[in-house]
C-alpha cells in the first residue's frame, strides 16, 4: 500500500480512482490535493458565470489591458518619431523624456492593475490546508499534476471570456516591443548622424576656412590678451558657437611660462602633436573625459587643471594627462595658430573625441 493510500485509510476514507469515468476536473484536482495531504476547505467563485457583474469586470480588465497596449504604442511612437535633439526656438524636444516616462508608466500600470483585478475579482476564492510529507512521484501524481494545471487554466476563464485573452494579447504585444525598442534603437535611427559625436564647432567651415577662437561675448582673441601663466575660456567663432548647440566646444586657452611651455612642447612631440601649440600657448578641451563636467579650475603654479565635479586633475605640461581622480583619458588638445590679422584660430578640429568615452569612440 502506498503512503498516500495509507494516509487516506488512516483518515477513514477510500482513495478515489482518478481514471473513473464521469469525474469532473475539479474532482481530480481535489483528490490530488488530498493525496498530497492538502484539504480544500473553502472554494467559492466570486462572480456567477455569465452574470452582469462578471461582464462588467471582464470589460474593466480588458480596458486596462488595452490602455496598457495603447500607452506602449504611444511610447514607441515617441521613441521613434518625437524630436529629441535640441533646436533653438522649437522647445518640443524638452518633452521627449517626460513623454517616454508617462507612456511607459501608464503601460506598466495598466498591465499591473489588470492582472490584480483579474486575480482579486474574477478568480475563485480558495482556502487550503496542507500537511507536509515526503514521497515518491507516482503515475497518478503526474496525471493529477497535469489535470491541475489544465484546471487552473480553465479557472482563468480565458476560454469562456475571450475578451480577456484578446485584450491581454493586445496589451502585452506592444509592451514586449517597448522592451525591445532600446535594443534596436540604433537600427531605427543613427545616433551619430551628421557625425556630431566626432566634430565640434572648431571644425573648418566649407572651403577650409579656419575658425577663430572668441570670448564669451564673441570678440576674437589675440596672444596679448592673456598674460603669462593666465588662461581664458574660448569658443568657436561661428553662428551659435557660444550656445548650447555647441556645448562640446568650450576650450581653455593657456599662456604657459617659458619653462612650462618647453616641457609641454616636448610632451607634444612624444605623441605626434609637435605643431599643436603656438608659441607658449596651448588649448585643451574643458569637457572632462570622466563625466563631461567643465574642467576649469587652473592652478598655474603646478600647471594642473581640476574638474570640480569629481576632483579629476590633468597635468597640462604632459598632454593634459590625468594624474588624480577617476578620469582615465587625457583632455583632447586643439591645434592652434594665429591668422594674418593676429587672432587665434583653430588649425583643425580636435583630433580626439571630446568628453567621456562612448561605444564607438576610436
Amino acid at each position: 500500500m502506498s503512503t498516500h493510500t495509507e494516509h487516506q485509510a488512516q483518515q477513514g476514507r477510500e482513495p478515489l480512482d482518478v481514471n473513473t469515468p464521469g469525474l469532473t476536473r475539479f474532482d481530480i484536482v481535489r483528490e490530488g490535493a488530498r493525496r498530497d495531504d492538502i484539504e480544500i476547505v473553502h472554494y467559492e467563485p466570486q462572480v456567477v458565470s455569465g452574470s452582469k457583474a462578471e461582464r462588467r469586470l471582464v470589460r474593466l480588465v480588458a480596458w486596462l489591458f488595452l490602455l496598457s497596449g495603447l500607452a506602449a504604442t504611444a511610447f514607441l511612437v515617441v521613441y521613434i518619431w518625437w524630436p529629441w535633439e535640441y533646436a533653438p526656438g522649437r522647445g518640443s524636444d524638452k518633452w521627449y523624456t517626460p513623454l517616454l516616462g508617462l507612456t511607459l508608466g501608464l503601460s506598466l500600470l495598466g498591465i499591473g492593475f489588470g492582472i490584480l483585478t483579474w486575480g482579486k475579482k474574477l478568480l475563485p476564492k480558495e482556502v487550503s490546508i496542507q500537511d507536509r510529507h515526503e514521497g515518491a512521484v507516482s503515475p497518478d501524481d503526474r496525471s493529477i499534476t497535469g489535470q491541475t494545471m489544465l484546471y487552473m487554466a480553465d479557472e482563468l476563464g480565458v476560454k469562456r471570456r475571450p475578451l480577456l485573452g484578446i485584450s491581454l494579447l493586445a496589451g502585452l504585444a506592444p509592451v514586449g516591443a517597448v522592451a525591445a525598442a532600446p535594443l534596436v534603437g540604433g537600427l531605427i535611427s543613427n545616433p551619430h548622424k551628421n557625425n556630431q559625436m566626432f566634430t565640434t564647432g572648431f571644425a573648418p567651415a566649407e572651403g577650409g576656412q579656419k575658425v577663430r577662437l572668441v570670448r564669451e561675448d564673441g570678440r576674437p582673441v589675440r596672444p596679448s590678451d592673456i598674460s603669462a601663466g593666465g588662461q581664458l575660456t574660448v569658443f568657436p567663432g561661428i553662428e551659435h558657437g557660444i550656445s548650447n548647440r555647441h556645448a562640446d566646444s568650450p576650450t581653455l586657452l593657456i599662456h604657459l611660462r617659458d619653462e612650462d611651455a618647453q616641457k609641454s612642447r616636448q610632451a607634444n612631440e612624444r605623441v605626434g602633436h609637435g605643431d599643436y601649440m603656438w608659441g607658449n600657448y596651448a588649448a585643451y578641451s574643458k569637457i572632462c573625459t570622466h563625466a563631461g563636467c567643465p574642467a576649469s579650475l587652473y592652478e598655474q603654479q603646478t600647471n594642473r587643471l581640476l574638474c570640480p565635479c569629481h576632483q579629476s586633475q590633468f597635468l597640462i605640461t604632459d598632454n593634459a594627462r590625468p594624474v588624480f581622480g577617476p578620469a582615465s583619458r587625457r583632455l583632447p588638445q586643439l591645434p592652434i595658430e594665429v591668422d594674418s590679422e593676429g587672432f587665434f584660430v583653430a588649425k583643425s578640429d580636435f583630433t580626439e573625441t571630446v568628453g567621456p568615452d562612448f561605444w564607438e569612440r576610436p
